[in-house]
């Protein structure tokens, strides 16, 4: 059988991001009914500038501290990160059928490229967040499924995130386990 969000999504070569670009995204969104999960129309896609409108900043205020961008400032950034092309990707969950459209969860896979093991690559995970009025529906869960299998598509040997200890069984059910501490440096 087909499987939809594995074929939905170009190979790994086909994501080019460039600067004029308003979509860091594949064309064809993933729906959960297309992919036979649920019953549930919503699409996971790549960010585009239109979800700055769509709320993906407040969405990300869910999550931790991120005060507003303006529209010139969202566009500066989404450029920047447009252009590392598939070493950073962002993907959202939107239900189209929604007047609004706004962004319902979001999550951003990084690809470090190493020395280590041949040049490999490892694929972090960051920004996981599913807005509090869509949880439950298993969003985040699809979002993190989605850019672990970029991340594999991409050549990564792991893919690794941080998270806080009461999240922990949260993503044991996204398939990772335990490994190591996490320590940090703020400014």
């Amino acid at each position: 059988m087909r499987s939809p969000e594995k074929e939905d999504l170009p190979s790994p070569g086909r994501w080019e991001c460039p600067h004029s670009q308003t979509k860091m995204a594949s064309t064809s969104p993933e729906s959960a009914a297309a992919a036979g999960e649920t019953n549930d129309p919503i699409h996971i896609r790549r960010l585009e500038l239109v979800d700055h409108e769509r709320g993906f900043v407040a969405l990300l205020s869910q999550l931790s501290a991120c005060p507003d961008l303006t529209a010139s400032e969202f566009a500066e950034r989404f450029a920047e990160l447009a252009a590392q092309g598939d070493d950073h990707v962002i993907l959202v969950a939107e239900d189209p059928s929604a007047p609004e459209r706004r962004v319902l969860a979001t999550g951003c896979l990084f690809v470090e490229r190493k020395f280590l093991r041949g040049g490999g690559k490892v694929g972090h995970v960051e920004d996981v967040v599913v807005d509090a009025a869509a949880r439950g529906r298993g969003l985040g869960l699809r979002i993190v499924r989605r850019l672990v299998e970029i991340a594999r598509d991409a050549g990564c040997y792991k893919v690794i995130l941080d998270c806080t200890p009461e999240l922990r069984a949260y993503y044991a059910k996204c398939g990772f386990v335990e490994k190591g501490v996490q320590m940090a440096v703020y400014f």
